[in-house]
C-alpha cells in the first residue's frame, strides 16, 4: 500500500489503492465517488483506502484532489488524435495538437476544443435561418396569433400579437455552441481560458437556460447545411454533461473541475471503427442483426443477455460462388498483453465466440486487439484437442504512441487477410 503523501494532491494508477484519512473525504465526497463509479472506496484501519478502476481523469474534492493516472498513458498531443477518431470527428487541426495538458489533466482538452471549433464556426460565419418569433406589434407582420390575441389583448386593437419567421442566426446549431461555452467559462479553472470561453459567448445566441440545449441536441437533424456543425457539438455534449465518445465523461466530472475518461471504452470504440472501416475496404461489413449473437436458454430466471462482441464482421460470399457468410470477431482487450499471457477467462470467451461462429470448412480465427505503446510483439495462440484444431487467436498490439489511422496497420492486415481467404 502506497504511503500517504504529503499535500493535497493523490496520484494513483488503475487498479492502484492510495490510503486517505478518514477526516479527508467528506459526506459529499463520497457520495460523489459513489456516483460517479470512477474508483472504489473501502474503510481501512488508518482511513479510506480507494482504489482506481479504468477511468483516468481528475477530481477535484473538498480537500483532496484525484488524478488518477492511465494503465497506458496517451500523451496529450495523441490523445486529442484518439478522441476524434473514436468521435467519428477526422483529423484534427494541427494547432490542437499543443494543447497542454497542465495541471486539470485531461479536463482542459475539451473546454479547448469546444473553443477552437466555435472560432472555426465564426470565421466561416454563422448559419442563419428562419427562426418563429413571437412578438407585439402595431401592424401585421406575420401571421396573427388567434389565441393570444383573444386571452391577452381584451379588445385592445393596437396591440397586435404575432408570430413571425426571422431570418437569423438563432437556430438550433447556434444555440448549442452558445450554451456550451457559456457553461464552460464558468466551470474553467484557467482564468484566461475561461475569459477566452466567455468572449466566444458572446458572439453566439444561446437558451435561457444552458442545460436546454441537449434537448435541442437530441432532436437536432444534421444535413448539407449544418454538417460543419457536428465537432463543436461533439464537444458541446461533453460540456453540457450528455455524454461523449460513448459516455466516456460523466456529467458529474466536469461540473466538479476534473474530466473522467474511461479508457477502456474508448478502447473498445477506437478498435470497433477501427476494424469496421477495414472490413468495408475489402468488402465486408458489420454485422448488426441479432439473429447474428449467440444466445443461452433454458436457464432460471430472465433469460441471459446474448454473447455480444465488440465487434462482430460479416463477409459474404461473391454472387457468383454462393455459400454462407463468414464472420470475424475482434476483441478489443485493455490489458497488457505485450507482456502478459492472454487470460484463461479471455481465451475461454474467443473460443466460444469461434465455436459460435464458424461455420463448416470455414478458418476458426478469432482477434484480440489490445493497447502497446511500446513495439508491440503480435503473436497466434493456437488450441488444439483430441479432434484437431479448435481455434486460433491472433493477438494484435497498436502503437498509442501514433496517430490511430497509422496505429490500425496490424488490424488492417488480419482482416484483408481473412477476407482474402474464400
Amino acid at each position: 500500500m502506497p504511503e500517504e503523501p504529503v499535500g493535497r494532491e493523490r496520484k494513483l494508477k488503475e487498479y492502484q489503492p492510495v490510503t486517505v484519512p478518514f477526516d479527508r473525504l467528506s459526506r459529499d465526497d463520497l457520495d460523489r465517488l459513489d456516483r460517479l463509479k470512477a474508483v472504489r472506496v473501502a474503510k481501512g484501519h488508518s482511513g479510506y483506502v480507494i482504489r482506481a478502476l479504468t477511468t483516468a481523469g481528475v477530481l477535484e474534492l473538498s480537500q483532496i484532489r484525484l488524478v488518477l493516472e492511465p494503465k497506458f498513458p496517451i500523451a496529450g498531443e495523441r490523445l486529442i488524435d484518439w478522441l476524434c477518431y473514436a468521435n467519428g470527428q477526422g483529423k484534427p487541426d494541427e494547432e490542437l495538437r499543443d494543447w497542454p495538458i497542465g495541471k486539470d489533466g485531461y479536463a482542459g482538452l475539451v473546454p479547448a476544443a469546444l473553443l477552437h471549433e466555435c472560432r472555426l464556426l465564426l470565421r466561416r460565419g454563422l448559419r442563419r435561418d428562419y427562426v418563429r418569433r413571437q412578438r407585439v406589434d402595431t401592424s401585421l407582420r406575420g401571421r396573427l396569433d388567434l389565441e393570444a390575441q383573444a386571452t391577452r389583448c381584451y379588445g385592445t386593437v393596437d396591440r397586435l400579437h404575432v408570430q413571425t419567421f426571422e431570418y437569423e442566426d438563432g437556430g438550433w446549431e447556434n444555440l448549442v455552441c452558445g450554451a456550451a461555452l457559456t457553461t464552460a467559462a464558468e466551470r474553467s479553472c484557467d482564468p484566461q481560458l475561461g475569459r477566452q470561453l466567455a468572449a466566444a459567448a458572446r458572439d453566439f445566441p444561446a437558451p435561457a437556460r444552458p442545460l436546454d440545449a441537449l434537448a435541442l441536441l437530441s432532436r437536432g437533424q444534421y444535413t448539407r447545411l449544418n454538417s460543419h456543425y457536428r465537432a463543436a457539438h461533439a464537444w458541446a455534449r461533453m460540456v453540457l454533461g450528455g455524454g461523449g465518445v460513448t459516455d466516456l465523461l460523466d456529467p458529474y466530472g466536469f461540473g466538479a473541475k476534473g474530466l473522467l475518461l474511461k479508457l477502456d471504452d474508448l478502447w473498445e470504440a477506437v478498435v470497433r471503427r477501427m476494424a469496421v472501416d477495414a472490413a468495408v475496404e475489402v468488402g465486408g461489413r458489420r454485422a448488426r442483426s441479432k439473429g447474428d449473437y449467440i444466445r443461452t436458454s433454458g436457464g432460471f430466471g430472465k433469460r441471459p443477455r446474448p454473447f455480444r462482441p465488440d465487434v462482430l464482421l460479416a463477409f459474404d460470399p461473391p454472387a457468383e460462388k454462393g455459400g454462407a457468410t463468414r464472420f470475424l470477431v475482434v476483441d478489443a482487450k485493455y490489458k497488457d498483453y505485450a507482456r502478459k499471457n492472454v487470460s484463461r477467462e479471455d481465451r475461454h470467451q474467443l473460443l466460444t465466440y469461434i465455436a459460435g461462429y464458424t461455420g463448416p470448412g470455414h478458418q476458426p480465427l478469432a482477434l484480440i486487439v489490445y493497447p502497446a505503446p511500446h513495439e508491440p510483439p503480435d503473436h497466434v495462440l493456437e488450441f488444439n484437442g483430441p479432434r484437431g484444431l479448435l481455434g486460433r487467436i491472433k493477438v494484435l498490439g497498436l502503437d498509442t504512441r501514433t496517430d490511430p489511422a497509422s496505429a490500425a496497420g496490424p488490424l488492417r492486415e488480419a482482416i484483408a487477410e481473412f477476407a482474402g481467404q474464400q
